[in-house]
């Protein structure tokens, strides 16, 4: 069990690294935002990354492996999606105030959230093996990890987003469509 806590935990920071850019870029947009969407975004970004393994878990790589091909493809059109109405945000929008820059609705978080999740579908393939314990375990430890990591990362975007006024919406723009193409090009490769 100490093996899966660590594994798990080293998983866990990996696969945060989508969630904790997505979660600074999302900070830099936003720098006064208030603690409770900073913990929003956090669990969302922790309970997706939780999921999607346990999912994959579950699901097996019978039916996983039949459709696998189509995730690079929809983290890519998704992230490029947000990441690209924050461009056009950015560009249009050349006041500095905080109230101005593109709202992160709910919705939007969801999207996030899945779309920098996905990739950890096929974590499921690697933790096949466990028992359901473990697995249970495993899988709660990625999402506190991401959860910790997502919510550090937020307020280091946000710090940045003070600083760089309305070229931070523009930067956080390009860094989603940055993840959405190496999720894409990761997925085609491995």
């Amino acid at each position: 069990m100490v093996k899966t806590i660590v594994t798990s935990s080293l998983l866990g920071a990996g696969l945060a690294m989508d969630a904790a850019a997505v979660s600074m870029a999302n900070g830099m947009n936003k720098p006064c935002m208030k603690v409770r969407k900073v913990v929003l975004i956090a669990s969302m970004f922790g309970l997706f990354q939780g999921a999607m393994p346990f999912i994959g878990y579950l699901v097996g790589s019978v039916v996983l492996s039949k459709i696998e091909w189509i995730i690079p493809w929809v983290a890519l059109f998704l992230l490029s999606f947000i990441g690209g109405k924050m461009l056009i945000d950015g560009v249009k929008n050349k006041e500095e105030d905080c109230e101005s820059k593109a709202e992160l609705t709910f919705r939007v978080l969801l999207v996030q959230a899945f779309a920098t999740s996905i990739d950890a579908l096929s974590v499921g393939f690697t933790i096949s093996n466990y028992s359901l314990i473990e697995a249970v375990v495993a899988v709660l430890l990625i999402a506190l990890v991401t959860f910790i990591i997502s919510f550090i990362a937020v307020y280091i975007g946000k710090k940045f987003g003070t600083k760089l006024g309305n070229k931070a919406v523009i930067i956080g723009g390009f860094i989603l469509i940055a993840i959405g193409v190496e999720i894409f090009i990761s997925g085609l490769i491995l």
